[in-house]
């Protein structure tokens, strides 16, 4: 099966490329940022060596369909999707740092949880606490954003102390961030999932707060089924879930987390096939549609090419 990993286009009026751990990014007259959402996967700040089939049209199509279904909470980057697997939309400045919200303690919390820390990103957490329990209110625990390598929790204060984000503009974005997730957790919680953490990620437009990347993927967010939680729980066994954690849980069993000196383990076609089933039904759960691969599967970069070069004779410049 073809996946698509490297691009190399020249789109008309393009000013610069941008290559990310999964997005190829072109400037287009510093106006228009075209995004292709490549089938590349990362964990641990990594890349993989493997691409995974369909992953990057499932990113792309569950991110547009969450910024449409917010739009109303933050406006967004995007304008259009001229293909399944490529967003266009505002180019706007990031903030430098990712705002993660965290309904339970799992994942990175939980791992440095169970080292034994007791604040992550200046926020205090009790004792007793077990993998995956639901905390009273949501936590906000920030990380930088960084170009290269691997982001780093941050507090609040550190943030606003270091000039990363202004205090008017952080205590906006904590706003967003809740409204976002409470509407992400109400939307999971109608196909029978839970919206476990997230993150999302911000940046400037005329003066004005857009909300860019993506929302509510795989990627970026943890899912659980809802189903069977509490017993679960109850009796100390593992969540169903649907993300990536799995793939992270199977590099740590292979001797990998992205630390120096380690070697990432090959991918087999098995755990390949099992990551794209996964996106795949996560797909399905979360938009309550099903997938449609697209159908140029083995002529996917000529059509994507096609497809932006027509958007953007179309419409050359897009006035926000």
């Amino acid at each position: 099966m073809q996946t698509l990993t490297s691009t190399h286009f020249n789109f008309p009026g393009q000013k610069s490329f941008y290559k990310g751990k999964v997005r190829d990014v072109y400037n287009i007259n510093d106006e228009l940022l075209v995004v292709v959402v490549s089938d590349r996967i990362s964990a641990f700040d990594v890349v993989l060596p493997k691409g995974i089939p369909y992953k990057g049209q499932v990113l792309n199509q569950i991110a547009a369909h969450f910024m449409k279904e917010t739009s109303d909470i933050v406006p967004n980057w995007i304008i259009d999707v001229p293909h399944p697997m490529v967003s266009v939309g505002r180019l706007c400045q990031p903030f430098k740092v990712e705002m993660v919200i965290r309904g339970y303690l799992s994942g990175h919390a939980w791992r440095e949880y169970k080292s034994g820390k007791r604040e992550i990103c200046g926020v205090r957490l009790p004792e007793g606490l077990h993998e995956n329990d639901k905390f009273r209110e949501p936590l906000i625990t920030p990380t930088t954003k960084a170009d290269e390598g691997h982001d780093e929790d941050i507090s609040k204060e550190d943030i606003i102390k270091r000039s990363l984000v202004s205090k008017e503009y952080y205590e906006q974005l904590e706003q967003y961030t809740r409204l976002l997730f409470k509407r992400g957790t109400e939307m999971a919680a109608k196909q029978g999932l839970i919206l476990v953490d997230t993150k999302y990620e911000f940046g400037l437009h005329n003066g004005k707060i857009y909300l860019i990347d993506e929302v509510h993927t795989p990627d970026s967010s943890r899912y659980f089924y809802s189903e069977g939680y509490e017993e679960r729980q109850k009796n100390k066994q593992p969540q169903r879930q649907l993300s990536k954690e799995f793939l992270r849980e199977w590099l740590i069993e292979k001797g990998f987390q992205g630390l120096e000196g380690q070697q990432v383990p090959n991918m087999e076609d098995e755990i390949v096939d099992a990551v794209s089933n996964r996106y795949i039904e996560l797909f399905d759960k979360i938009t309550g549609t099903k997938f449609i691969p697209s159908s140029g599967n083995d002529h996917l970069e000529s059509e994507i090419e096609n497809s932006v070069v027509q958007y953007l004779n179309e419409k050359a410049t897009v006035k926000a």
